[in-house]
């Protein structure tokens, strides 16, 4: 079907709900790859790692079904990350509904999970116990499912709390357990234990306590209306009979025995038992503060909330509106949209490692995925949160000091910097360049400056070269990025030293084959991180020899001419990985390295390229279903990724830059504040994805010509600047590769812009 003009098709359904959490939560499971996809090869877990529970958009606090599975304790599988996963469980269960979770990440060592919410029609001893779970529903900000037990069991969250719905069977003795000790997952390594804790009986339906996890006091205020049920503490699942209060102040992992809880009373058949739980970083009034805040004092309060965080979703993912596409394209990116919107975890007022009030955020994981495709997108959707973020970010690294690579809720823990190096310095880059917000631009400018030469910057530093290799590119690129901050400050001095430092990306590569000198890497290998993206491309493809020997390359690594390849499956062995590896290959978005590298084409005259194997990866590696991603989330950087690829656009985080690309909708609308930026196209072809049942694969289109705001536009690039002001851009597809964009390239400090283009 073709549009020639006139409006595109749109579907009666609102993005909210097309969006479908389950997409993401189990193995991979997409129709088999043709063409041009089939030739890429995926190194990493096959699963997205996602959860159903209910969040709300960049909320603090996340519910959802706890089985103590793989990553998020969500679903049925063990560690894994290489091939498929293989299953701890061969059904959905649950032993009860736990609060905060990660969302698409791997192996990151803590899995949060705390205070776990059990209905029981059981003896407390048999805690822990899990049972099947039937009918499961989830809409954002919202998770539902019945227990083997006859229970309904509802979610929902608001920004700092959860409310727990149960339904009951008929019974002498039903109760709901509160279980605080409760942390981590079910497997080798994965629990989380407290170091201290008190938990408190109020009486009238009233609880609340603080566990110390990870250096990190959570507080939670509970109130449960269950008008002549008792209530009592327990201890190593034995009842204490009149206690009031638990306290323990030194928990080792060999003394550990469960806590918590616990309310019982008779039910009638369909009687429902409403628990609220206010959570805080700051004490337990704070908890109890923030649950009268969203909840109010006059329960029930379960509808309203729900309805209220849907609202809030409402508005943040019609914040970008797309017409045309069929329903299953239409569905995984109203959920990629949606999985792009869960983390950063915000807690204003909340942190519990200085004592002033203003934004906290946690979950910045991964930072070395997201600072690529979903800080960008939250700058332009949400950018007052992008600017909290931001704050947030300076001041940890004024308190611990460094910026951080990833930040959990957690003390001076996991950091993540062997994963990269300086990575904030490009979203700091972006918004002044943007003008968001009013950050103190001095000071950020001091801690960027000066976090250069913590960690591996001290080395690069000294010598220009660091290892493992690609954090020297991190590190000239962050030299960059803090150059044009110190430039626009009018520290020129400065500028001029970081500008020139800089310059030394250059001793990262071997003349001689035009890629990365041998190292070590985390994830992916030499070929992945060698298409990367930086502040120099005209200069990094001078190096490897010109525009040919640069688009030979690539085409090499993105598999144009090779025969399919096997992906590998579970358990795969060293030989068979080994063989993958051996081929230096794109990752086709089952990982993040590379996940840039098909705009590289841009750079050297080939947006068709970058046309064909978009247009692959949006065909073929996503799709509807639990099984729809081709790999980790990654807190919503693989998903940022599919949302800007299906809007034509492409962020280049730290350069104020887009790169221009054919859609995949016919027309996009970004509303950024009070502007709007249309993406337009004339000629578009609607095309199916693989979840629409493809028995071939549909031809790409490629821009044939291009105008922004009504002057023709020969570049295929644009500034972020216009963007974020609001415009047209209007694009005439086709289907063969012409010849725009091809001549003047997006800008680079050794071959700027031609006069006249957009930088």
């Amino acid at each position: 079907m073709e549009t020639t003009g006139g409006p595109a098709p749109t579907y009666s359904r609102a993005i909210l709900d097309e969006i479908d959490p389950f997409i993401g939560t189990a193995a991979t499971s997409l129709p088999s790859a043709q063409g041009l996809a089939a030739t890429w090869w995926w190194p990493k877990a096959q699963i997205g790692n996602t959860h159903p529970g209910a969040t709300s958009p960049l909320g603090m606090v996340s519910a959802c079904a706890y089985s103590g599975a793989y990553p998020t304790g969500y679903g049925r599988y063990t560690k894994n990350t290489e091939g498929l996963p293989e299953e701890m469980f061969d059904q959905a269960q649950a032993s009860g509904f736990t609060h905060f979770q990660q969302s698409g990440t791997g192996a990151i060592r803590k899995y949060y999970n705390y205070v776990r919410v059990t209905p029981m029609v059981q003896q407390l001893d048999t805690l822990g116990q899990a049972w099947p779970l039937h009918d499961e529903v989830a809409e954002a900000g919202y998770y539902a499912a019945t227990l083997d037990t006859g229970v309904r069991c509802e979610i929902t969250v608001g920004e700092k709390i959860a409310v727990h719905r149960y339904t009951f069977p008929q019974h002498r003795s039903a109760r709901v357990v509160v279980d605080l000790s409760c942390g981590g997952l079910a497997i080798d390594h994965g629990r989380t234990v407290p170091l201290r804790a008190h938990v408190e009986s109020l009486g009238h339906g009233r609880a609340q306590g603080t566990v110390v996890v990870e250096g990190v006091p959570l507080s939670v205020y509970i109130e449960v209306d269950t008008p002549g049920w008792r209530q009592m503490l327990w201890h190593d699942l034995r009842l204490i009979e009149g206690g009031t209060r638990l306290d323990f102040d030194r928990i080792r992992q060999t003394t550990l025995r469960p806590f918590g809880l616990l309310f019982l009373g008779p039910t009638a058949a369909g009687q429902s038992v409403e628990v609220r739980i206010g959570f805080s970083l700051r004490g337990c009034e704070q908890a109890r503060d923030n649950l009268h805040r969203e909840c109010g004092q006059q329960p029930p309060a379960f509808d309203a909330i729900r309805e209220r965080t849907k609202e809030r979703w409402r508005d943040h993912v019609d914040r970008i509106e797309v017409e045309g596409g069929s329903p299953a394209r239409r569905q995984v990116f109203a959920t990629a949209l949606y999985h792009s919107l869960i983390k950063p975890c915000f807690a204003d007022d909340e942190s519990p490692f200085w004592p002033t009030s203003g934004p906290f955020a946690f979950d910045v994981c991964t930072m070395w995925d997201i600072y690529k495709t979903q800080v960008p997108l939250l700058s332009a959707i949400v950018p007052d949160r992008a600017v909290d973020l931001l704050e947030s970010l300076i001041r940890v690294c004024e308190e611990e000091g460094n910026f951080p690579i990833g930040y959990r809720m957690a003390r001076g823990a996991d950091r993540f910097f062997r994963q990269a190096s300086a990575l904030v310095h490009t979203a700091l880059a972006d918004a002044h360049a943007l003008g968001l917000g009013d950050l103190d631009w001095n000071w950020a400018l001091v801690h960027m400056e000066a976090d250069l030469r913590r960690l591996y910057g001290e080395d690069f530093y000294e010598h220009g070269v660091v290892h493992p290799i690609s954090h020297t590119l991190d590190l000239a690129y962050a030299y960059h990025c803090t150059a044009g901050v110190a430039r626009a400050l009018n520290d020129h001095r400065l500028a001029d030293d970081l500008a020139a430092r800089s310059l030394l990306w250059t001793n990262a590569f071997d003349p001689a084959t035009g890629l990365l000198q041998d190292s070590s890497f985390y994830e992916g290998g030499k070929w992945n991180y060698s298409f990367r993206l930086m502040h120099d491309m005209a200069g990094r493809i001078a190096l490897a020899g010109g525009d040919d020997a640069f688009v030979a390359m690539l085409d090499a690594f993105f598999g144009y001419g090779a025969p399919p390849v096997t992906q590998p499956g579970r358990l795969p062995d060293p030989a068979e990985m080994a063989v993958g590896y051996a081929l230096n290959r794109f990752e086709g978005l089952n990982n993040e390295p590379d996940m840039e590298a098909p705009w590289s084409y841009h750079y050297a005259g080939r947006p068709d390229r970058t046309a064909e194997i978009v247009h692959a990866a949006l065909t073929w590696q996503f799709g509807t279903g639990p099984g729809g991603l081709p790999g980790n989330d990654d807190s919503g950087g693989l998903s940022s990724w599919y949302v800007w690829a299906s809007l034509g656009l492409f962020p280049i985080a730290g350069q104020n830059l887009f790169l221009v690309n054919a859609p995949a909708f016919a027309r996009a609308t970004i509303h950024v504040g009070d502007r709007d930026f249309v993406v337009e196209t004339r000629g578009h072809r609607e095309t199916p994805i693989s979840s629409d049942g493809l028995e071939r694969v549909p031809p790409p289109q490629y821009v044939q010509s291009a105008r922004l705001n009504g002057e023709p536009l020969d570049v295929a690039h644009l500034s972020a600047t216009d963007v974020h002001a609001g415009g047209r851009l209007q694009l005439e597809l086709g289907p063969e590769p012409s010849a725009w964009g091809r001549r003047v390239r997006p800008p680079s400090p050794s071959q700027p812009s031609a006069p006249g283009a957009r930088p």
